[in-house]
């Protein structure tokens, strides 16, 4: 049975999305970007920070579904700059030191609220 998850820990949704759904089994979230829980955008924050943001955020989405960021199976990372790539994962491998999921990394065009990085997992509960 699909379940909606909603945490004050993590930044509200901007639009027509839940923070994560799951079901009996997995958590999929939505995209995390540098936007604090209080409506802040770190915009202007460097690529380590806004990752870190990010990421942050991800871990209470997790929180609140009941699951962590060690139950993450996937993890898919979009980069406004691929060249912002190696920035990214220094801060990226803090979260994930053992045992790390599987990754994809992209560049795309633009990031809602001219975010450097979004962040979305799945993972098992």
């Amino acid at each position: 049975m699909k379940r909606t998850v909603h945490t004050d820990d993590a930044p509200a949704a901007v639009g027509a999305y839940s923070q994560a759904t799951t079901t009996d089994d997995l958590v999929f979230t939505s995209g995390q970007i540098a936007l604090t829980p209080d409506g802040e955008m770190r915009d202007e924050a460097s690529v380590a920070e806004q990752t870190e943001q990010a990421l942050s955020n991800l871990r209470a989405v997790l929180t609140e579904a009941g699951t962590s960021v060690d139950d993450v199976l996937k993890v898919t990372v979009y980069l406004a700059d691929i060249e912002d790539f190696d920035e990214m994962n220094a801060t990226y491998e803090t979260f994930f030191a053992t045992d790390p999921p599987a990754r994809s990394a992209v560049a795309v065009d633009a990031l809602p609220k001219g975010a450097a990085v979004e962040i979305e997992a799945v993972a098992t509960k």
